[in-house]
């Protein structure tokens, strides 16, 4: 599980991302680094030696995570998809564009968000940018009968990745890489904003931990 973490409750994660422990040997990674705001996962991988990220994004009414990422310095190359819930604006279209992705087809036009109530209408509002041009990755898959009692359809969409990697069974950060760089960073400033005033019971040293 991927998410951003914050003891201030106006700022806690409105996004959040799971990654199958099968694929741990591909050293998934959040970027807190590079990018932390509470609607944006950025995530990364590694595949062939070469890494690719994954944004997942949740847009509200104001369009505030759309914003911050079209104003943002930080420079992401190998972006192999963004995918998330979206009040769709013309940052999302400038964002897309300079990743050189391109609004995915679906292999099943469907809604992606069901109406509870009568007077409205289901929608497509969760979207998925692939890879322009690429004839690997250019369609994703529409899974409403896995909706159960979500109000959103869960979708799918198939990453070519080297087979032989995904088969080790060892999780395994190389040592002096960028990577193991960024987790020891990471490590250290989640320790730094701890909060550990007024630590005079179990169940608040048990929320600090969690």
């Amino acid at each position: 599980m991927f998410g951003r973490f914050s003891l201030d409750s106006n700022d806690s994660p409105r996004v959040i991302s799971y990654v199958n422990i099968c694929l741990s040997p591909l050293c998934f990674l959040l970027c807190k680094d590079v990018i932390n705001h509470r609607d944006i996962n950025l995530i990364s991988f590694f595949n062939d030696n070469i890494c690719f990220f994954i944004l997942n994004i949740y847009s509200d009414s104001s369009h505030s995570a759309l914003k911050y990422l079209k104003d943002t310095e930080a420079n992401i190359g190998n972006v192999l998809l963004i995918t998330g819930n979206f009040n769709i604006s013309n940052d999302l279209i400038i964002i897309a564009d300079s990743s050189n992705l391109s609004l995915s087809n679906l292999t099943n036009p469907c809604p992606t968000r069901y109406s509870d109530m009568s007077e409205n209408v289901n929608s497509v509002l969760d979207l998925m940018f692939l890879c322009s041009g690429s004839s690997e990755l250019d369609s994703h898959h529409i899974h409403p009968e896995s909706r159960l009692s979500s109000d959103h359809a869960p979708f799918s969409v198939e990453i070519p990745i080297i087979e032989k990697v995904v088969q080790s069974s060892k999780f395994m950060i190389l040592s002096k890489s960028n990577q193991e760089k960024a987790f020891i960073e990471e490590v250290i400033s989640n320790f730094k904003t701890l909060n550990t005033n007024n630590i005079d019971n179990s169940d608040k040293l048990d929320y600090v931990i969690n």
